[in-house]
């Protein structure tokens, strides 16, 4: 298994190439050897890609003197993620576009490891847990924004999730910063939602095409019918239409930054942006 602090899909394609080097085989000839595409497999060990349990099964025929390891490392590292989740990647790492809400905190894909760290600590998992769905987390950050063809996203944040405390003050001031970094990059919009009723305080979900992924508290699923996925992109329109303006928001933002900045207890601190 990899160490607690280590990312799973980047130990898989460690492995991978380990195996590989150590006998002299270039990729194509991996990539003879599995039927898997040489460029595929390069991004794999470079830990830009997850494997898929085809792509272990064909890793054990290749690398017989492993047990079949690689099989046996993709069934364990599935474990560490929740269950509903599991297959909402190969749907978000091909979109073109995508609209995410979560109430209460700040979605995953915006969040910094320290304040990741909390959010999963909350739920008293065990630490090894904690930390393998944290590497999780933050392989999908990069797997989703940093890729070289990254989606155009609109992230609705809760008003609330910026005065919640989650880990330290200095954690928080960080978090908030780091909203403002995301904001800044091509082809993301970040709004805040004010805290007032609307339609989203059920659960948090995401959309991507032609695909949703909504959580609740006891688990998520991925939804892919035309009528469910309409439904949820009508709603997400209708949060949006309750947001903030961008510069309103990100100027909200940079105020709580300041604040958490300074110790004082953001909830009873910052102005909204409307009484600003």
């Amino acid at each position: 298994m990899a160490g607690k602090d280590e990312n799973p899909v980047s130990h898989f394609g460690r492995q991978l190439k380990k195996e590989r080097t150590a006998r002299g085989w270039s990729l194509p000839e991996l990539s003879r050897r599995t039927g898997i595409d040489a460029g595929h497999l390069s991004r794999i060990e470079n830990g830009k890609r997850p494997p898929t349990e085809a792509i272990a099964f064909r890793c054990d025929q290749a690398f017989p003197e492993r047990r079949r390891w690689f099989s046996e490392f993709y069934a364990d590292s599935r474990a560490w993620a929740p269950a509903g989740f599991r297959s909402w990647a190969e749907y978000e790492e091909k979109a073109h576009r995508l609209s995410d809400w979560y109430p209460g905190i700040l979605t995953g894909l915006v969040q910094t490891e320290d304040y990741a760290r909390a959010v999963l600590s909350a739920a008293r998992a065990a630490g090894e847990v904690v930390e393998a769905r944290l590497a999780s987390r933050m392989a999908r950050q990069r797997r989703v924004l940093d890729r070289d063809n990254p989606p155009s996203a609109w992230f609705v944040v809760d008003e609330m999730a910026l005065y919640r405390r989650t880990g330290t003050p200095q954690v928080m001031a960080a978090q908030m910063r780091h909203l403002l970094a995301v904001a800044a990059r091509p082809g993301v919009t970040l709004t805040v939602m004010p805290a007032v009723i609307h339609p989203g305080n059920e659960s948090g979900f995401v959309i991507a095409d032609g695909a949703a992924y909504a959580e609740h508290v006891a688990g998520g699923y991925v939804f892919t019918d035309e009528e469910t996925v309409s439904a949820l992109a009508t709603r997400f329109d209708t949060l949006r239409a309750e947001t903030y303006r961008a510069s309103e928001s990100l100027a909200l933002i940079e105020r709580t930054a300041g604040i958490w900045a300074t110790g004082v207890r953001a909830a009873t601190a910052v102005p909204t942006a409307a009484s600003a």
